[in-house]
C-alpha cells in the first residue's frame, strides 16, 4: 500500500544500478580529488578557510535536521520529518559539490595537533570516512523507498542509515573543530 505523499513506482532495475554507480563514482571522485597534483588546482580566489568552516556548519545543520526529522516521524508528522529529510539530502548534496570545489582549489591541509590530540583526531577522521563510503547508497535507498511508499523497507533500512548519516554529520562538525587552527 502507497502511503508516500510524492507515490512514485517502483524501478529497482533502474534506481538500483544508478545508486551503485554513484555510491562507486563519489568516492573515486573524491580520492582523486584528493591525490591530485598541487600544479591542477583551479585558483577559484575562495580563501582556504572559508570553505571548511561552510561545510562545518552545512554539517552542523544537517545533524539538526536529522535530529528534527526523528522527532516528526515519533510525532507522526510525516510531511515535517518529510521536509526535514529533504532539506537534509539536500544539504548534503550541498556539501558534497562545495567539497569537490574546495579539493579542486586548495591542497588538503594537514592536521598539526600532537599526542592524545592527534589520535583523537585520527579517529574521528577515519571513522568519518569510512561511515561516508555505506551513507550514500543507504540515504539514497532510503529516500527512494520512501518515494515509492515502500514504508516498511523504509523504516528497516533508515535503523542502519540515520545513525550512520548523523554520525558522518556530526564527526564533520568535529573534524572541522580539530582542524580549524591549520587552517591559516
Amino acid at each position: 500500500m502507497k502511503t508516500s505523499l510524492f507515490a512514485l513506482e517502483p524501478n529497482d532495475r533502474k534506481v538500483f544500478p544508478l545508486i551503485a554507480a554513484l555510491s562507486l563514482a563519489v568516492p573515486l571522485l573524491v580520492l582523486a580529488l584528493m591525490l591530485m597534483p598541487e600544479s591542477w588546482r583551479l585558483n577559484t580566489g575562495i580563501e582556504p578557510h572559508i570553505l571548511p568552516l561552510f561545510h562545518a556548519v552545512i554539517n552542523g545543520t544537517t545533524a539538526l535536521l536529522l535530529l528534527l526529522g526523528l522527532y516528526y516521524v515519533r510525532q507522526h508528522k510525516i510531511g515535517l520529518h518529510r521536509l526535514c529529510m529533504l532539506l537534509a539530502l539536500f544539504l548534503s548534496v550541498v556539501f558534497l559539490l562545495s567539497y569537490v570545489v574546495s579539493k579542486l582549489s586548495h591542497a588538503p591541509v594537514p592536521y598539526g595537533g600532537t599526542g592524545l590530540m592527534r589520535s583523537a583526531y585520527y579517529v574521528v577522521l577515519v571513522s568519518h570516512i569510512i561511515l561516508t563510503l555505506p551513507l550514500l547508497p543507504l540515504a539514497l535507498t532510503s529516500v527512494y523507498r520512501a518515494f515509492t511508499g515502500q514504508i516498511a523497507q523504509h523504516k528497516k533500512l533508515v535503523r542502519w542509515t540515520f545513525p550512520i548519516w548523523l554520525y558522518v554529520a556530526i564527526t564533520g562538525v568535529l573534524v572541522y573543530v580539530f582542524m580549524a587552527p591549520y587552517y591559516g
